[in-house]
């Protein structure tokens, strides 16, 4: 065995990185081109986001095998991919801190083309007492399940560690399921203006978070149940949590500032009409 003096993992050649430009290079050009018009970019689209998929999926599987069964994943390896799942954090959060921004400048001063009110007139918006809190109460609860799970793990508990992260894939997938039945019955689209465009922009791209984190959990049960996670090695589940949390914390902020104080209760706060 070949003797090695640092604690570092210097990756062996891998097609991958290459493999993954061809494919988003792809996925960008063909959606371009459905976008405008152009024949068989649906086709063209659809291969480019396979392409990245199992790129995504052949890349990760890689990682594991490196960590689990070839023990590259020194603490100092470990040290540096948590930093690394952290910065990829923040940068989400300046992304979705974008968004929100977009939605109080809309909300708290209402120009003359959105009839100086919030939501404009003819919106009616979604009822914060119902299904958004649904969603709310749901997420939150899955945070506490798969801290549960984490400690339960940390502990040497297996049962209860699989056992809490069964609950939390399952509270996210009614999430899901609730969020898409929610779009459906929305009494407003996208297209309506400042409000449609805030609304469906600023969720979706949360419940396309919460689905990417719903996968990402579901490997980390699917490692768990054979034994790739231990009490000690774990770091894929971990970046895995803090993904999940900040999902979490995201629906709370949505949840209190697009359903609660800049919707129907802003109106109330600055004395403005109710829409019909």
């Amino acid at each position: 065995m070949k003797f090695q003096p640092h604690p570092y993992h210097l990756v062996e050649p891998s097609p991958w990185p290459l493999a993954a430009s061809i494919a988003l290079l792809t996925t960008t050009v063909s959606a371009v081109c459905l976008f405008h018009g152009y024949g068989h970019g649906g086709v063209c689209l659809t291969i480019g986001l396979l392409a990245v998929l199992s790129t995504m999926g052949l890349w990760w599987a890689d990682v594991i095998r490196e960590g689990t069964f070839l023990g590259h994943h020194t603490i100092r390896v470990q040290q540096g991919l948590i930093l690394g799942i952290i910065l990829f954090i923040v940068s989400e959060v300046f992304f979705f801190l974008s968004i929100f921004w977009a939605f109080f400048d809309s909300a708290l001063a209402p120009t003359v083309e959105l009839g100086c009110s919030w939501p404009p007139a003819g919106i009616q918006p979604i009822e914060p007492w119902e299904l958004p809190l649904v969603n709310t109460v749901l997420l939150l609860s899955s945070g506490a399940t798969v801290t549960w799970s984490h400690h339960s793990l940390i502990a040497g508990d297996r049962k209860n560690a699989i056992l809490a992260l069964v609950y939390t894939v399952a509270l996210a997938l009614v999430f899901t399921g609730i969020q898409l039945y929610e779009y459906y019955n929305a009494p407003f689209t996208i297209s309506d203006g400042a409000f449609g465009s805030c609304f469906f922009f600023g969720t979706g791209f949360h419940g396309g978070h919460v689905l990417i984190g719903s996968i990402f959990l579901s490997v980390s049960l699917y490692r768990m149940i054979n034994y790739h996670l231990t009490k000690h090695h774990h770091v894929g589940y971990e970046g895995a949590i803090l993904y999940w949390q900040r999902n979490a914390v995201l629906e709370e902020n949505f949840y209190y500032y697009h359903s609660t104080i800049c919707g129907k209760f802003l109106k109330a706060k600055v004395g403005m009409p109710n829409n019909p």
